[in-house]
């Protein structure tokens, strides 16, 4: 990886082509339908169409696809934090595409245009576009949320990602997207069938495994954006409102230590003080140990030091 946050402005137009009808279509009903069996998973839980299969099935999948965000569309394929090989590159955007944020070129542009514009006029996400008045904050958390997603504007990829449309591999992942999105939510069908040996199992798994844990996700990875720009501490130094907030650290593997990785970027891990748990910045260590990751850029405490807040 050489393209950086840092080096991805130029002369280019910040939008491509708009995202075109059906695509657009697909947005909202892989954003409404999980969310809307999210919803329903409340009345549904209570003593009907759950069990211990499903459980364990969501939770695997959940863990699996964040990660693929996480470690691979995050920081790997955005900031560069390490190499990998061709095998785990590969695997990542798979693994990655499989969480229904968007194929991993996409991803990777807004990614990239929101640290170069990180809560500024640009920035495909940030709470503080309206202003500070509580009505303003209130659209703003919405917009920061799950309101941009809806924008049909797309991110210019050939100014922020020419990196990944370099790579034939990634391209070929991108186009895939819909192909890992039927992956993504009929094998924990196939797999809660077979192991129950019943239909009724695959249905029950279909949707706990499948849509309410793909909305989860969503939810999860969007309160970063929200609540991660909003609420919470900040004992680094960035350009932005950045903030760590503790109660999402385990459900987002790391990523709400949010206020370090806006300070430093390109860090491999983000949970650096005493207690701060980083399950992708663990994973990144096993993969470092097997050899498949190399050139780990992690934090030094000459580094921290300079970033810290004073």
């Amino acid at each position: 990886m050489t393209a950086t946050v840092e080096g991805s402005a130029g002369p280019k137009p910040m939008f491509g082509a708009p995202r075109a009808h059906w695509p657009q279509v697909g947005t909202y009903l892989f954003i409404l339908v999980p969310f809307a069996a999210l919803v329903a998973a409340v009345p549904l839980a209570w003593g009907w169409g759950l069990g211990w299969v499903d459980v364990a099935l969501a939770a695997f999948f959940y863990t699996f696809t964040c990660l693929g965000v996480t470690v691979g569309f995050h920081r790997y394929f955005t900031h560069g934090s390490f190499k990998a090989t061709r095998a785990l590159r590969v695997g990542l955007a798979v693994v990655g595409s499989m969480a229904l944020q968007g194929p991993v070129l996409h991803w990777v542009a807004d990614h990239r245009r929101h640290h170069a514009f990180a809560d500024r006029e640009g920035d495909p996400h940030s709470p503080w576009l309206f202003g500070t008045s509580p009505a303003a904050l209130a659209k703003g958390f919405w917009h920061a949320h799950m309101g941009w997603v809806f924008d049909r504007n797309l991110t210019n990829a050939e100014r922020f990602a020419p990196d990944m449309l370099a790579d034939p591999d990634m391209r070929r992942v991108h186009r895939q997207f819909g192909l890992w999105t039927a992956v993504t939510l009929l094998a924990p069908a196939l797999l809660g069938a077979l192991i129950t040996w019943s239909w009724w199992g695959g249905v029950t798994a279909f949707f706990w495994a499948g849509l309410v844990r793909v909305s989860f996700l969503h939810h999860v990875t969007w309160s970063v954006n929200s609540v991660c720009h909003m609420i919470g501490e900040r004992p680094f130094r960035s350009r932005d409102k950045a903030t760590n907030f503790w109660p999402l650290a385990v459900l987002s593997m790391g990523e709400a230590w949010h206020n370090l990785h806006h300070a430093d970027p390109t860090s491999a891990r983000h949970g650096v003080q005493r207690g701060q748990v980083d399950i992708s910045a663990r994973v990144i260590w096993l993969f470092e140990k097997l050899g498949w990751a190399t050139e780990v850029r992690w934090p030094t405490q000459e580094r921290l030091a300079k970033l810290t807040a004073k």
